[in-house]
């Protein structure tokens, strides 16, 4: 169970910001990403662990633990590396690309765990990364019509954004590696 600690505490942050939020009628939400505005870059550090509905919270919990398990497999520190620098990107790139709207859920950054996994494998050229990547397709490679508008109420920038982040971070992390930076 140590081993998927890290996963384990950004499940609990999630669900326990949500069990406030239920009490608080969902209000929570205007700590979300609102983009072009000054009160919602406080958003973008928060908005990955607030939800629209407990339904919105369940929704991204089962790829969270699948793709961020994932993720943790190449090591804690990658994880928490991959982690932040997925929801401060992405969230950034909501901020200034997205339209407004407050953007609220864990969604970009799966979408990131989803972009690094798949990167990785490209990057790094290695079994265990190749092989990773063909579980996530398999799995999850629906998941890419995510970045397509879809319905109103779904954030798809947040989606595509997310992917975008995850690919650049694994990009990063193979620049930083071979560099020896890390």
């Amino acid at each position: 169970m140590t081993r998927f600690r890290p996963l384990i505490i950004l499940l609990v942050a999630i669900w326990g910001v949500e069990a406030v939020n239920v009490i608080l009628g969902h209000g929570l939400a205007i700590w979300g990403i609102l983009p072009r505005n000054t009160s919602g870059l406080i958003g973008i550090p928060l908005a990955p662990f607030i939800h629209g509905s407990v339904v919105h919270a369940v929704s991204n919990t089962v790829p969270l633990i699948v793709l961020g398990g994932l993720t943790l497999m190449a090591g804690r520190d990658r994880f928490w590396e991959a982690t932040i620098l997925i929801i401060l990107l992405s969230g950034a790139l909501v901020w200034v690309f997205a339209r407004g709207a407050y953007h609220v859920g864990a969604s970009g950054l799966i979408f990131g765990y989803f972009g690094i996994l798949l990167a990785r494998a490209i990057f790094e050229r290695g079994i265990l990364s190749f092989a990773i990547a063909v579980i996530v397709v398999v799995l999850y490679g629906g998941l890419i019509w995510g970045v397509l508008p879809s319905q109103r109420h779904i954030s798809f920038e947040a989606h595509l954004f997310g992917l975008i982040a995850g690919i650049v971070v694994a990009w990063l992390e193979r620049r930083f590696r071979r560099t020896g930076r890390k």
